[in-house]
């Protein structure tokens, strides 16, 4: 009998936790997606003191995330079964720290810096796409929201590893790959993975995107039912 109650509460206790990041979907939403922009910011940006001041921003919002994951694992009484369910978000909230490494490169360990870097911005990519689920209820909105997250966070990949020198033509190259599936010019290794995996999200926003259409419209067109001739 106690063995039954334990459980019972372990599981509304993971059931609070559930409910109090519902709670806060949207104000972590905007922050997700405001934290992409803010990862564009400090890859595109010239000016040491503008970097500088979106790291900070960057730093303090990365805390926020990390707070909010605390306290929902508070919330669930830190049991293993909320960290079974939740181990990848511990470990994109972990890849910021790879950035520490970089005072290693004298230790020829510079590619675990360039690491840390690209993780962060997989990390918001990730974090942008599960706001715009968050903040959208419609199918359509998210799919386009998705795609444009997913775009930008491409490009900003092709900008990080050097692909391209300008990240205006990293951005083109990358948002026409997104949409319809052929794009990216160059033909190194990362840049062909890339495409292939943005070719394979084209192909299932589409069809995703003809699936709802097509329900819409069969709802639309569905006969109405006759009543019966009461003669």
């Amino acid at each position: 009998m106690d063995v039954i109650d334990d459980s019972s509460v372990r599981e509304a206790e993971l059931t609070r936790a559930e409910s109090f990041a519902k709670s806060l979907d949207k104000p972590m939403g905007i922050l997700g997606l405001l934290f992409l922009f803010v990862v564009l910011g400090q890859l595109v940006a010239t000016q040491q003191a503008l970097v500088s001041a979106l790291t900070i921003i960057g730093w303090v919002f990365w805390l926020v995330f990390v707070a909010e994951f605390l306290l929902r694992a508070y919330v669930a009484r830190f049991q293993p079964k909320f960290w079974k369910r939740n181990w990848w978000q511990v470990i994109f909230l972990l890849v910021p720290f790879l950035r520490f490494f970089r005072s290693l490169q004298a230790l020829r360990l510079f590619r675990l810096a360039r690491v840390g870097r690209l993780g962060g911005i997989v990390s918001a990519s990730v974090r942008g796409t599960r706001s715009a689920g968050r903040l959208l209820t419609s199918r359509i909105g998210w799919l386009v929201a998705v795609t444009a997250v997913v775009a930008l966070g491409s490009s900003q990949l092709l900008y990080a590893t050097g692909t391209y020198d300008s990240y205006a033509d990293a951005l083109f190259e990358a948002a026409l790959t997104t949409v319809t599936g052929s794009g990216i010019t160059s033909t190194d290794g990362f840049p062909r993975v890339l495409h292939i995996t943005l070719a394979t999200h084209s192909v299932a926003v589409f069809a995703t995107l003809a699936g709802t259409l097509g329900a819409f419209f069969l709802r639309g067109t569905a006969p109405v039912s006759e009543e019966p001739d009461p003669t």
